[in-house]
C-alpha cells in the first residue's frame, strides 16, 4: 500500500504583519474587520497566514491598540491621532498635511501618501512621535480631491498612453487607455480627467477631454494656462444666445424709476486699451460752493437676474481674467463691451454713489441708488495725466479762480491732438486736488501704499512680444482710485452700521503675520533698510517709508513683491473685520460689476436694503464669498503664469545678449536673478557655477565658493546670459557671468 504524501505546510512568516494590519484598520477606522477580510486585503488565503493574522489581532488587542467590538470583528482603538487637513506636496515629492489649529505640519512619506495628491483634503493618522522629532503620519482617507482635471503632455504607445502633468506637484503620470485618447496625437498638450485609481495600481486612470494643441505654440500655451486653473476661454452657446436676446435699449418707463443725471457733466478715465468702462465720474458745482461728485457704476444687476443662465455662468466664473494677450470676460461681450459699458455719448443705466463734498474733500451728504447717466467724454489715463501735468502748480487753486489757469484747448498724446472742454479739464484738476487730500488722510490713518510697477508687453499682430515697458501709477490713476475707494467704503459703512445687522459682502484684509514681518525685516536688512514694528501704526508707517525708499532702486521690484507677500490675503466674507491695508473699518467692492461677481452681489444687497427688505441669509452669501475668493486666486495665478510665459517668450529672442540683474533669491540649488531692464526672472543653478564649488549660506542669503570665497548675496548686481528658455515649463535658466561693475 503506497504511503500517503504529507501535505506541505506553508510556514512562511509574514514580515511586518502587525503594521500591515494597523494600516488596514487605519484606512477605514470606523469599519470593523475580521481575520478573513484582512487576509483578503493582504492577498493571502493559506492556513498559516490566517493563523498569523489571528495571533497578531489578539496581540494587538492585548496591547490596547485595537478593540474587538463584536465576536471576531476588530476596529482601531479610538484615538486623538486622526486629523483632517490639506495635503501639500513639495516640488521634490515630500508630503505635508496642514491642519488648522496644529502648530506644525504633519510630514507624510511617499509610501504613506496612499494616492493623495497636492491640495486634496485628507484624513491623516499621526504616529507616535519620537522624542524631539517632528510629527509624521499616514493618509487614511481622501475626503475630497482638489482637482480631477489636469493639463499635461500625452505619450502614446501601441497599446496605451499616459499623460505627464507638470505644475501640480504630481508624483505620478495618468494612465489613459487607447480607447480614451480621443483625437490626441503623440506629444500633444491635453486636458485629462482622472476617473479612478485602482487599489494596486501605481497610476490613476483617466481620459482625454480636450486637445489643447502642440506644446510651445502660443494659443496652446495660453489655453493650457486657463485649463490648468479650470478657467473657461469661451461662453457656452446657450449663454451667448441668452445675452444676445436681452433688451438693452434705454426705456422711458425704466428712467422714471431712476434718478435722471443725464445733464450732469460726466466722463470716464480708463486705460487706453480698455473696452469695458464700468465706472464714470460726474462733477457739479453747487450754489453753496460745495461740489456734487457722483461715482457711477454700470448697473449690471439690471440685466443679470438671479436664477438665469447668465447669472449662473457669471457666478461660476466670478471674475474676468486678464492675460497678457487677451481678456477672458465674466460677462458676454454684448454686456461687457456694449450695454453695460459707459461709452462716451451714450445713455446708460447706472448704480451710483453721489456725494456732496466741500473744498476740504469732506463728505457733507451721501446718496445711493439707481440712476441713468450720459457720458460726455472718455479719457485715457495718459490724457488725464497730461491735463494734470500741464497745470502742475495751479491745481491747488480754488475752482472759481481760473484767471491764472493755463488749461489748454488741445492736448497731444503720442502725437494725436485731443479737444478738451474747459469744464471737464477744470473738473479733472479739482478732483485731482481733492483726491490728493483723500489719499493723505488714508496714509495718515495707517494705509499702506503699494504702487507696484506692472510689467507690460508690446505685442505684434501674432501676440509675439516686441518690447517690455513698465506701467506706473500716476496722479490720474490715483484720482480714479481715491473716488472708487470713497464709494466702496461709503457703501460698506452705510450697510455695516445699520441696526439690526444686515448680511452684506465685505472685502476684508487681516493684519500681517508677525513671522512674515520678521522675515521681511531680515531680507531688507541685507539692503540697509529697517522697520519699526512696535505696533500696527508704526508697522504701517515704516512699511510706507520702505516702499518709498526703494523707489527707483535696483531692488525695488523684489522688495515690493516680498512686502506684498508679507501681507495677509484680502478676501470676500460676510464677517467684517475691516481692511488693514487701506486702514478702513468698512470696505466692499461696489465699483466693478462688469468684471467681478461680488460687486453684482453688493448691488443686489444694497438695492434690497434701500427697498427696506429683510436681511439676506449669512450662510448663503458666505458660500458665494468663498467661491468668489477662490476664483479670484485662480485668476491671479493664471495672470501671473501668462506674464511668466510671455517673459520667457521675449527672452528666447535675446539669448545672445548680456543683461544686468539683481539677485532676488538664494536657495540650496540655485540663485534667482531678476533682470533690471525688463523684470524677467530666471535661475542660475549652483551646478552651473563652474569656477568653484558653491555652498548655500542660509543665514546670510548667500552662496559662497569653498576655494575662492567668492560670494553671491541677495541684492548683488550681476551679469547674466540666457542659457535656456523653456516655454512649456515657463522657466528661464541663466549663465552667471560674474558681478556687475557699476
Amino acid at each position: 500500500m503506497p504511503k500517503r504524501k504529507k501535505r506541505r505546510r506553508n510556514n512562511n512568516k509574514i514580515e511586518g504583519l502587525s503594521n500591515s494590519i494597523l494600516a488596514i484598520l487605519r484606512k477605514d477606522h470606523s469599519k470593523p474587520f475580521n481575520y478573513k477580510q484582512i487576509a483578503a486585503k493582504l492577498g493571502v488565503d493559506d492556513p498559516s497566514s490566517r493563523n498569523q493574522i489571528i495571533k497578531n489581532l489578539k496581540a494587538l488587542q492585548s496591547k490596547g491598540e485595537i478593540q474587538e467590538i463584536e465576536r471576531g470583528k476588530y476596529i482601531l482603538t479610538p484615538s486623538k491621532n486622526y486629523h483632517t487637513g490639506i495635503m501639500d506636496i513639495t516640488g521634490r515629492g515630500r508630503g505635508f498635511v496642514i491642519v488648522d489649529g496644529l502648530e506644525d505640519d504633519i510630514k507624510v512619506s511617499n509610501k504613506n501618501l496612499n494616492k493623495a495628491l497636492n491640495g486634496d483634503t485628507v484624513e491623516v493618522y499621526v504616529f507616535k512621535r519620537k522624542r524631539g522629532g517632528r510629527m509624521e503620519g499616514e493618509v487614511t482617507k481622501i475626503i475630497q480631491r482638489k482637482r480631477t482635471e489636469f493639463v499635461g503632455t500625452i505619450q502614446i504607445s501601441d497599446k496605451f498612453a499616459f499623460v505627464e502633468c507638470q505644475g501640480y506637484s504630481m508624483y505620478t503620470d495618468i494612465f489613459v487607455p487607447k480607447s480614451k485618447i480621443g483625437a490626441a496625437e503623440n506629444g500633444d498638450k491635453v486636458l485629462v480627467k482622472m476617473e479612478g485609481w485602482e487599489a494596486h495600481s501605481e497610476s490613476p486612470l483617466g481620459s482625454v477631454i480636450k486637445v489643447l494643441g502642440k506644446p510651445g505654440e502660443h494659443n496652446t500655451e495660453i489655453h493650457a494656462i486657463l485649463a490648468q486653473y479650470g478657467l473657461p476661454y469661451e461662453f457656452p452657446h446657450e449663454v451667448e444666445a441668452y445675452a444676445n436676446d436681452l433688451d438693452t435699449s434705454i426705456q422711458a418707463d425704466e428712467i422714471k424709476n431712476r434718478r435722471d443725471m443725464r445733464k450732469t457733466l460726466t466722463f470716464t478715465i480708463d486705460p487706453k486699451d480698455a473696452k469695458d468702462f464700468d465706472d464714470a465720474l460726474s462733477f457739479e458745482v453747487l450754489e453753496n460752493g460745495n461740489y456734487e461728485i457722483g461715482i457711477h457704476i454700470a448697473d449690471v444687476s439690471h440685466y443679470v437676474k438671479p436664477g438665469t443662465l447668465l447669472d449662473d455662468e457669471a457666478y461660476e466664473r466670478a471674475t474676468s481674467v486678464y492675460l497678457v494677450d487677451r481678456v477672458v470676460p465674466m460677462l458676454p461681450e454684448i454686456l461687457s463691451n456694449n450695454a453695460c459699458s459707459l461709452r462716451p455719448h451714450e445713455e446708460k443705466y447706472t448704480f451710483s454713489a453721489v456725494f456732496e463734498m466741500n473744498k476740504k474733500a469732506e463728505v457733507i451728504k451721501k446718496w445711493f441708488g439707481r440712476t441713468v447717466t450720459y457720458s460726455d467724454a472718455r479719457f485715457a489715463y495718459e490724457e488725464a495725466q497730461q491735463i494734470i501735468e500741464l497745470n502742475e502748480g495751479k491745481a491747488s487753486e480754488a475752482l472759481n479762480d481760473t484767471a491764472n489757469r493755463t488749461i489748454p484747448a488741445n492736448i497731444s498724446i503720442t502725437g494725436k491732438e485731443y479737444q478738451v472742454d474747459q469744464p471737464i479739464a477744470e473738473a479733472i484738476l479739482e478732483m485731482d486736488r481733492m483726491a490728493k487730500i483723500l489719499r493723505k488722510k488714508r496714509m495718515h490713518a495707517g494705509a499702506i501704499s503699494f504702487d507696484k510697477v506692472e510689467v507690460k508687453f508690446i505685442l505684434d499682430d501674432n501676440s509675439n512680444p516686441e518690447g517690455v515697458y513698465f506701467k506706473e501709477s500716476k496722479d490720474a490713476n490715483k484720482l480714479i482710485e481715491e473716488f472708487m475707494l470713497l464709494a466702496n467704503r461709503s457703501v460698506a459703512e452705510f450697510i455695516g452700521k445699520q441696526n439690526p445687522k444686515k448680511t452684506f459682502v465685505y472685502r476684508v484684509h487681516d493684519e500681517p503675520d508677525d513671522e512674515k514681518i520678521a522675515a521681511l525685516e531680515n531680507i531688507i536688512r541685507q539692503f540697509g533698510y529697517k522697520m519699526d514694528t512696535r505696533d500696527r501704526k508704526t508697522t504701517a508707517a515704516s512699511m510706507n517709508k520702505l516702499l518709498k525708499d526703494v523707489q527707483g532702486k535696483k531692488e525695488q521690484n523684489m522688495i515690493d513683491t516680498i512686502a506684498i507677500r508679507t501681507m495677509s490675503k484680502a478676501q470676500y466674507t460676510v464677517h467684517n473685520i475691516g481692511h488693514y491695508g487701506l486702514a478702513f473699518d468698512y470696505y466692499t467692492h461696489f465699483t466693478s460689476p462688469i468684471r467681478r461677481y461680488p460687486d453684482v452681489m453688493v448691488h443686489r444687497l444694497l438695492q434690497r436694503y434701500l427697498d427696506k427688505k429683510d436681511s439676506a441669509k449669512d450662510e448663503v452669501y458666505e458660500e458665494k464669498c468663498g467661491h468668489s475668493t477662490e476664483m479670484e486666486i485662480l485668476a491671479t495665478n493664471a495672470e501671473r503664469d501668462s506674464i511668466k510665459y510671455m517673459q520667457v517668450k521675449y527672452m528666447q529672442d535675446h539669448k545672445d545678449e548680456e543683461f544686468v540683474g539683481v539677485i532676488s533669491g538664494v536657495t540650496e540649488w540655485g540663485i534667482y536673478v531678476e533682470i533690471i531692464s525688463n523684470k524677467c526672472e530666471g535661475m542660475v543653478r549652483l551646478q552651473d557655477l563652474n569656477d568653484d564649488h558653491y555652498e548655500f549660506d542660509k543665514e546670510n542669503y548667500a552662496v559662497v565658493g569653498q576655494r575662492t570665497k567668492n560670494t553671491y548675496v541677495l541684492g548683488d548686481e550681476v551679469n547674466v546670459k540666457v542659457k535656456n528658455a523653456d516655454l512649456v515649463k515657463k522657466h528661464l535658466d541663466f549663465i552667471m557671468l560674474g558681478h556687475h561693475d557699476a
